[in-house]
């Protein structure tokens, strides 16, 4: 049976978890060529930093050296780059 500590853990490393897989599954399905226009990294870069999130999330934890900045990598995606391309519309029109 778990602590109550141990269901708290359990809750942020499932959060984490699929927090940081969320937004690979974001920067896998963007356009490449939105990434450029919006003037961020290209989508090669924030599909390397994001899966790297979900590793070092999956393997260390969230709450490790490394888990809070791939944590915050992940929501730095989410917040700054995903509204950013996601703005731009196909096809070059201005509408």
């Amino acid at each position: 049976m778990l602590s109550f500590d141990g269901v708290i853990y359990l809750g942020l490393y499932y959060g984490a978890l699929v927090l940081t897989a969320y937004a690979l599954v974001d920067a896998l399905i963007r356009p490449a060529a939105g990434y450029v226009a919006a003037g961020k990294l290209t989508k090669p870069a924030w599909a390397a930093i994001t899966g790297l999130a979900v590793l070092v999330v999956f393997w260390q934890g969230p709450m490790s050296f490394l888990g809070l900045p791939a944590i915050i990598a992940a929501i730095v995606y989410l917040v700054d780059v995903r509204p950013a391309v996601r703005g731009l519309r196909r096809g070059g029109s201005s509408w």
